[in-house]
């Protein structure tokens, strides 16, 4: 018997029959495991140094305390393992299950709370995601969104110099583009195609979070930068919660900024021209 399935066995009282590999999941190896009581569950092995598996059974156990958004019962979580129940997914994404969609996010986004930030730091993609709380918004989207995950890009040598200084010219002039939302929503915070499982004609869970209180446009932007969400997830989201004239405009792209970051300190390459791009495109 492997030592992972010793564990596993040691922690839930029963055996492991079968596991497969799966896909996804940004810090640490993700299997499907049938237990020899039927039940099946998914288990993340956390590898490097900070996998930080224990902060994503904490968000997700937050999630399912603190809103009805679908998400996987957490059975247990240190720093190197995870183990949460099984939730089927993998069909097409198709107009009924974005308008699903976007009651759940809608949802979420009326969970509001004090501050923006949250209680402590979080993770997106593996990386370390600063939540400081701050009561104005655009204070916290410049400190601890762009100019700290530029910063983060910059160190790690995947973003030129004089693009963080562009980075934190644009930042200097937010309020030309961004106003202060009416209050702090909780977010998913990392609302990508690969982190919503689908059923059929709706959405059955939502899995790897990167949960902060924060304006929820930043969350509806990220959706558009690899084809999440279309025109009916929009028209009904806008239907539940309204949509402020000017976010696909402008201000969808100053958001993405902050995604893009990610992605540039995570793998560098075309996502620093993308952010190149944006900066040019707001004039700096």
């Amino acid at each position: 018997m492997s030592e992972f399935k010793g564990r596993v066995r040691d922690i839930l009282h029963t055996e492991v029959v079968r596991e497969s590999s799966l896909s996804g999941g940004c810090v640490g190896d993700v299997r499907l495991l049938t237990l020899d009581d039927g039940r099946k569950l998914v288990a993340k092995i956390g590898s490097g140094t900070a996998p930080g598996l224990a902060l994503e059974g904490f968000m997700l156990e937050f999630l399912s305390k603190n809103s009805r958004l679908p998400v996987p019962a957490v059975l247990f979580a240190d720093d190197h393992l995870l183990l949460m129940d099984f939730i089927s997914g993998g069909e097409t994404m198709t107009a009924a299950a974005e308008e699903d969609a976007a009651h759940h996010i809608a949802a979420l986004h009326d969970i509001s709370a004090a501050t923006f930030g949250f209680s402590r730091d979080t993770l997106i993609g593996g990386l370390l995601q600063q939540n400081t709380r701050e009561s104005s918004w655009l204070t916290f989207f410049r400190d601890h969104r762009l100019m700290y995950m530029g910063r983060q890009a910059r160190d790690a040598g995947r973003l030129p110099a004089e693009t963080l200084r562009r980075l934190e010219t644009l930042c200097s002039q937010l309020d030309k583009w961004l106003a202060e939302p009416a209050a702090p929503s909780l977010l998913h915070g990392d609302l990508w195609t690969g982190n919503i499982l689908v059923g059929r004609a709706t959405i059955s869970g939502f899995v790897d979070p990167a949960i902060y209180y924060g304006d929820p446009e930043i969350e509806l932007a990220f959706t558009t930068l690899f084809g999440t969400f279309s025109e009916p997830f929009f028209r009904r989201y806008a239907d539940l919660r309204g949509l402020t004239p000017g976010f696909f405009e402008e201000r969808c792209d100053i958001y993405n900024l902050y995604p893009l970051l990610v992605h540039a300190r995570l793998f560098g390459g075309s996502y620093v021209s993308s952010i190149e791009r944006t900066l040019q495109r707001f004039g700096v």
